[in-house]
């Protein structure tokens, strides 16, 4: 590994945020799969979370334009919503949902300085009535429009990026967020032989 190389991989690594995540639920269509892999990866997301019950699951996940993206994220499958937001309460603290209802907040008023898990779903239907059960709330994203709805990685996209603006504002990407362990052990799969592992000093 060239020095360049270890020094880029390392720079990305050390602004991976440990405390937002991305769920998409029964989302089926490539290109969106794909463009919210590339978004995710943008700004520092490591760990992406799928929950697909309604369709068998394919034999590879994100194989189109966002391929590149792929190979660089945590990406964790269920068949099971419950299981799935189980998990994700073992991680984060708040779990909103997109869905415009009454109870909904707007995406500018929700703090992404705190650990927080967003779930997106299907093109046609949105989320399912039992992934809102087992969330927290829903969040929307203001719009003034006739058509009150966005292409699923458009949104992903917009909420993100204010995910993103609030963290930087915050410093949350002046120091490194992952344990040492998931660090190491993303740096292993990423290509690091044990000569190029860094020191405490680069972490």
């Amino acid at each position: 590994m060239t020095p360049e190389r270890r020094e880029r991989l390392l720079s990305v690594l050390n602004k991976r945020q440990n405390n937002i995540t991305v769920v998409l639920e029964n989302v089926f269509d490539p290109h969106n799969e794909t463009a919210v892999m590339r978004t995710c990866d943008s700004i520092g997301i490591q760990d992406i979370y799928i929950i697909n019950n309604r369709k068998p699951p394919r034999k590879q996940w994100g194989f189109r334009s966002g391929s590149g993206a792929k190979k660089w994220l945590t990406i964790h499958e269920f068949t099971n919503p419950e299981v799935c937001f189980n998990e994700l309460r073992d991680k984060y603290s708040r779990i909103l949902t997109t869905h415009l209802g009454a109870d909904s907040v707007g995406l500018y008023d929700i703090d992404f300085t705190e650990s927080i898990a967003l779930v997106f779903g299907n093109e046609r239907f949105g989320v399912s009535d039992e992934a809102r059960a087992l969330a927290d709330g829903n969040f929307v994203i203001p719009q003034c429009g006739i058509i009150q709805s966005l292409n699923i990685s458009v949104a992903c996209a917009i909420t993100v990026y204010e995910a993103y603006r609030q963290k930087e504002l915050a410093g949350h990407y002046k120091q490194p967020s992952l344990p040492p362990d998931q660090l190491k052990e993303l740096l292993t799969g990423w290509g690091f032989k044990e000569q190029d592992l860094p020191d405490e000093e680069e972490i």
